[in-house]
């Protein structure tokens, strides 16, 4: 079929996008690199369409399907969303995506090349012609667009040849595409589905998730828009979430399990109606988190697939929670969030719980049993804060501990609540214990940057210590706020504040820190400490965690890179993974910032940025399947280089 006609088949409905497919994702790069594959006569590939009755198409998007069969594309979706948004201008009704990716594409007519619209090299120069604006006005314009000749005698002896190339460029509307049609009453979603995956088995394939609502979108077609309007509310208060894990919730309150498969019976209504109770049960879940706890932001929310399990306790309550019952809930939370119980298979930990809480009448006692069984018992140990980087498990407790007990700043003396207002009172990671000076006395990375020697204070107090020994300042902090050391859980023993003393003040600080905790989770139980004090304590190991984000310039530095690459029209990636064994669950390593779908989704592989990272790390990242790169100007120029070629332009 030629294009032309596809573009027009998109404009009367008999050609749409299904439900189901991912937005646009294309970078500008892969549009140039379509239309120079298209000009010269390339291959660039079939299409795969879906042919289906359209009064049962679910299709993304404004607008009606024409009556009769309708073409969902399943395999093309890239490519004709470049030709239709170059061609007519303007983006298809189905468009999901940023469509400054073919947005002022030019030729030239000289060299025959594409190229996106740069000011310096382009204006004034009646060679570079707007492809747009050729293809709207077709040969009927073609006068217009070659007029400057007759006004150049240095030009018109090529008239001839440049009449030619654009007749060949317009004639890129009538290239053909071969398209294969999968049809028949057997091709259920289910089997598309799995189709899809098949033919694009070089990119992203379509999660659980991703068919889960799919197959809610066919009944109800705004539950996509619905449920981003949340993720988006969240995303502005600090949290960061999915439409997977958003969806994991919808499924616990609607049907009280883990596995996507149980939604695909409930019909529009029911759906609807789960997704307000899930959303208000979140708003419940973290308001509590973040006011009883002090943990309200993502990067110290360390437990967020416990959430649907606590949505699901909170539906089946039915009643708002009292103290006792709130705070015990709460415990719970925490120590998933410690021992990382769903660090690993997600779906099989979660459906665990909600078939504990089902089987024991919703007992909070049975559900930290489970845990207490699977850990070896809840009581934390100075040994537990052995870990270190910003990345740690144990870095949220030693957040949470600062927010529960109102430890005091040490410039100001006040409390370090989270109502302090202004830039400058934003909590920092401080070094207790500066890194240049641990440096310089020959001490391990992992040594400096170990969780008891961070503590927060404010923005403006960091800076006023700066890079000062701790026997030099921490006197004077003493003497102008008394009592601001022991609430940061500083050893009294001034001998301990010494660099050569720096591992036995760790040791002392740990100490602290783990009774300070013991303490915060006691308070959670309202001393009822049967679940501490009856306990083992859990299981420590000495183990130095590799990898992790080591300082907040480190991490700071991370933040930029990725608000760069999303400026290069790439995806977002993830601070602070947390790598695990995929078999046991436990914590292997903390990779800085990955992108395991690639920083352009469905065409890219899996890469981290390793910042200041021993090789046996990157050895681990590298054999997980991550191409590293141990420098932001390295993993830069890496995406420069994605920008400056046409990838996957012949596969999609």
């Amino acid at each position: 079929m030629q294009i032309s006609s596809i573009l027009d088949y998109i404009d009367n409905g008999h050609m749409a996008l299904p439900e189901f497919q991912r937005g646009y994702v294309w970078g500008r790069e892969q549009v140039r690199g379509l239309f120079q594959s298209l000009y010269r006569g390339h291959p660039v590939g079939s299409l795969l369409v879906w042919a289906t009755d359209a009064s049962t198409a679910t299709h993304r998007g404004e607008g009606n399907l024409a009556p009769g069969v309708v073409k969902l594309l399943l395999d093309g979706q890239q490519r004709i969303t470049s030709l239709y948004g170059v061609i007519r201008g303007q983006p298809p009704r189905f468009f999901d995506g940023n469509a400054k990716a073919f947005s002022d594409l030019r030729f030239n007519l000289a060299t025959e090349d594409f190229e996106f619209f740069q000011s310096i090299k382009m204006r004034g120069d009646p060679l570079w012609i707007d492809v747009t604006a050729a293809m709207l006005k077709g040969h009927d314009g073609a006068g217009e667009t070659l007029s400057f000749l007759s006004n150049r005698p240095d030009l018109s002896s090529s008239q001839s040849t440049y009449w030619s190339r654009l007749n060949k460029l317009l004639g890129i509307r009538e290239k053909n595409f071969h398209i294969e049609e999968v049809t028949g009453a057997d091709k259920t979603l289910d089997v598309v589905v799995d189709i899809f995956n098949r033919v694009n088995s070089g990119g992203t394939k379509l999660s659980k998730g991703d068919l889960a609502l799919a197959k809610i979108c066919a009944d109800w077609p705004e539950a996509r828009d619905t449920m981003k309007t949340s993720i988006a509310r969240w995303r502005t208060e600090g949290y960061d979430f999915t439409l997977d894990w958003l969806l994991r919730s919808v499924n616990t309150v609607l049907t009280g399990e883990a596995k996507f498969l149980h939604l695909h019976s409930q019909g529009a209504e029911e759906i609807a109606d789960a997704l307000k109770r899930a959303v208000k049960h979140i708003d419940t879940t973290l308001n509590m988190i973040g006011s009883r706890l002090g943990l309200d932001h993502d990067r110290v929310l360390f437990s967020k697939f416990a959430i649907p399990v606590m949505v699901r306790y909170l539906e089946k309550r039915g009643a708002a929670l009292d103290a006792k019952t709130r705070d015990k809930l709460l415990f719970w939370f925490v120590q998933t969030g410690m021992w990382g119980r769903f660090s690993g298979s997600v779906e099989s930990f979660i459906d665990k719980d909600l078939g504990i809480l089902e089987e024991s009448g919703r007992d909070l006692d049975k559900l930290i049993g489970e845990l207490r069984l699977a850990q070896g018992g809840l009581r934390i140990e100075p040994g537990h804060f052995h870990s270190w980087s910003v990345g740690a498990r144990f870095y949220p407790v030693l957040y949470m501990l600062t927010r529960m007990t109102e430890a005091r700043d040490w410039g100001t003396g006040l409390p370090l609540k989270s109502s302090l207002l202004g830039k400058m009172s934003r909590l920092e990671v401080h070094h207790i214990f500066p890194r240049a000076r641990l440096y310089e006395a020959d001490y391990a990375r992992a040594e400096v940057n170990a969780l008891a020697n961070f503590c927060f204070l404010t923005k403006s107090t960091n800076l006023s210590i700066s890079d000062r020994r701790p026997e030099d300042y921490f006197p004077e902090i003493e003497a102008a706020h008394p009592g601001a050391l022991r609430s940061q859980w500083i050893p009294e023993d001034p001998q301990l504040w010494r660099i050569e003393n720096y591992r036995d003040f760790i040791e002392a600080r740990k100490a602290l820190l783990a009774e300070a905790a013991n303490g915060c989770l006691a308070s959670l139980l309202h001393d009822d400490t049967t679940w501490l004090d009856g306990s083992r304590a859990a299981r420590v190991t000495e183990q130095v965690l590799l990898g992790g984000i080591a300082s907040e310039d480190e991490a700071s530095e991370l933040e930029a890179l990725n608000a760069w690459v999303v400026t290069q029209e790439f995806a977002r990636g993830e601070m602070s993974y947390d790598y695990v064994d995929p078999d046991t669950g436990e914590q292997r390593a903390i990779f800085d910032l990955v992108w395991p779908t690639g920083v352009q989704e469905e065409l890219t592989e899996p890469v981290a940025v390793l910042l200041g990272e021993s090789a046996e790390l990157i050895s681990l990242a590298s054999a997980a399947g991550f191409r590293c790169f141990t420098s932001t100007a390295a993993f830069k120029a890496y995406v420069q280089r994605l920008s400056a070629t046409g990838i996957g332009v012949a596969a999609k």
